[in-house]
């Protein structure tokens, strides 16, 4: 029997900060987990580091079921984004060896291909409407069968999720200290249906449109926002709420049709267990490296599926190509898939990650190696130190802390 004799942690910034637990077996075979907790990776890496890796040394990796309980219910503190985050990179690794062992993709091992490939959606998002609408543009030339729509509101030239500068992509950490940006939630209000009719009225409804509320807003303006938006036939409206309460959704879905979707954020099946069970969202976003890896995920997927939610996981740049690879093949397997999140990583990071999916006419397909299909360059990750970068704050004109 195979035993685990090694478990290495690794902390990269090649465009972005990362951690990675590198598992190695008695037979020398080795599994890849993305460890990434956006703003607090240290945290992890350490919490992996004097832990759980101390834990793992001497035990069977193919009992992945038994490794995944062992680490939650041993540790006696439950849940939360850090522990999450570390038993996930244990899990993903464990599934990366397994399928290495069996000389097959993880994919199969999950039951085979539902699909040929996982739909994806981009980001488009500009300074102004007219810059956002020529970005949409480019999504679409570039392929892609559905795109997120996000303009900075006038007033609030720091609005979260909208690129800024030269460059195709954007990476909302940015900042050794966090940027603290104004938020006016009437100006938003007024604002984001303008442009996202100007987004309908130029490229039609010949593809399926998306918009993030980054959880800004009340249950009561969530609602009227959703109404307001309804005649554009949104993919659906991300994150209009925080989500700490499950229940306020009833009064979101009470308020209007457009679809719901939320869950980035979450960590367990019991954040999101009274979301999916009296169906007051969607789609549900939790996603592979921060909701227990593969194992705790399908979960999350299997309770979504008997009440008709889909999936929408997550997919920013702060999962790294081990997880996003992670979740293309679990994608392709489930029968509830709704769509994929994917931002295309910084080139720096394809110097120390070869991916296990690839892009192609607005999907993502899973590798055919064995395994997850990644591959990580030890040598490479070396050359990019960690980097404190921290995601935003928003503050209203009062001055106070806005609720992201």
């Amino acid at each position: 029997m195979a035993t685990i004799t090694a478990a290495e942690v690794f902390v990269t910034s090649p465009g972005r900060n990362f951690v990675t637990l590198r598992i190695t077996t008695s037979d020398g075979v080795t599994g890849l987990g993305d460890a990434t907790l956006n703003g607090r990776e240290l945290s992890v890496a350490s919490y992996l580091r004097d832990h759980l890796v101390p834990l793992l040394v001497g035990r069977d990796p193919a009992r992945i079921e038994d490794m995944w309980h062992y680490l939650y219910k041993g540790a006696y503190w439950r849940r939360g984004p850090v522990t999450m985050t570390a038993i996930s990179a244990v899990d993903t690794a464990l599934w990366d060896i397994k399928g290495k062992v069996a000389g097959l993709p993880v994919y199969e091992l999950l039951g085979g291909l539902a699909r040929d490939g996982a739909l994806v959606y981009g980001h488009a998002s500009g300074e102004d409407t007219a810059e956002l609408l020529d970005d949409v543009a480019r999504f679409r030339d570039l392929g892609f069968q559905a795109v997120r729509a996000q303009a900075a509101v006038p007033g609030s030239p720091g609005s979260y999720g909208v690129r800024h500068g030269e460059g195709q992509g954007y990476e909302p950490a940015a900042t050794a200290l966090p940027d603290e940006q104004a938020w006016h939630t009437e100006d938003y209000l007024d604002f984001a249906p303008r442009y996202l009719t100007a987004v309908r009225e130029r490229f039609g409804f010949g593809f399926h449109l998306l918009h993030d509320v980054h959880h800004r807003l009340t249950p009561t303006e969530a609602g009227q926002l959703g109404h307001r938006l309804e005649d554009l036939r949104l993919f659906w409206m991300e994150d209009p709420t925080p989500a700490e309460l499950q229940e306020n959704f009833r009064q979101v879905r009470a308020a209007t049709r457009t679809p719901i979707a939320v869950g980035e954020v979450f960590n367990s099946i019991w954040d999101c267990q009274q979301l999916i069970s009296e169906r007051l969202i969607d789609y549900i976003r939790a996603s592979v490296v921060h909701a227990g890896g593969i194992t705790h995920l399908r979960r999350i997927f299997h309770l979504a599926e008997l009440h008709q939610v889909r999936t929408g996981s997550h997919g920013a740049t702060d999962l790294s190509p081990v997880s996003m690879s992670a979740a293309v093949h679990l994608d392709v397997t489930v029968p509830n898939f709704g769509i994929q999140e994917y931002m295309a990583h910084d080139p720096l990071t394809h110097e120390v990650f070869r991916p296990g999916y690839t892009y192609r006419d607005g999907a993502l397909f899973p590798s055919q190696r064995p395994g997850l299909g990644v591959e990580f360059d030890e040598e490479a990750a070396a050359r990019f130190p960690y980097d404190p970068k921290y995601l935003p704050v928003s503050r209203r004109r009062d001055g106070s802390v806005h609720d992201w």
